[in-house]
C-alpha cells in the first residue's frame, strides 16, 4: 500500500505548521522526516497518526483519504524520541 501525502496543511489560528506538504511513499520505503525545531516534522506524523486533522490536503493509505478515519483505525503506531510522558512505567507496562 503507498501512503501519499496530498497538499498536507495544518494551521493553529494564524501560524501555519505544516504547508501544503505533498510526498508519495511507496510500500517498502523508509523515509525520515528532518529539519529544525518548529518546521512542522511532528505536526505532519501527528495528522498521518490522526491525533491531528489536516487543516487542508488529505493523507492517503493506498486509495483510501484517512483525514476522517479515528487514530485506531489507521492502523499506525508513533515512538517519540523522548518517554517523559510516562517515565514511572517499563515498555511492557
Amino acid at each position: 500500500m503507498n501512503g501519499v501525502f496530498d497538499h498536507l496543511t495544518k494551521r493553529f489560528g494564524d501560524v501555519v505548521a505544516v504547508d501544503s506538504v505533498t510526498m508519495d511513499i511507496h510500500d517498502g520505503e523508509f523515509v525520515a522526516l528532518l529539519g529544525p525545531s518548529g518546521c512542522g516534522k511532528t505536526t505532519t506524523l501527528l495528522m498521518t497518526a490522526g491525533i491531528y486533522r489536516p487543516s487542508a490536503g488529505a493523507v492517503r493509505f493506498g486509495e483510501r483519504v484517512m483525514n476522517q478515519v479515528q487514530p485506531k483505525d489507521r492502523n499506525i503506531g508513533m515512538v517519540f524520541q523522548s518517554y517523559a510522558l510516562y517515565p514511572h512505567m517499563t515498555v511492557y507496562e
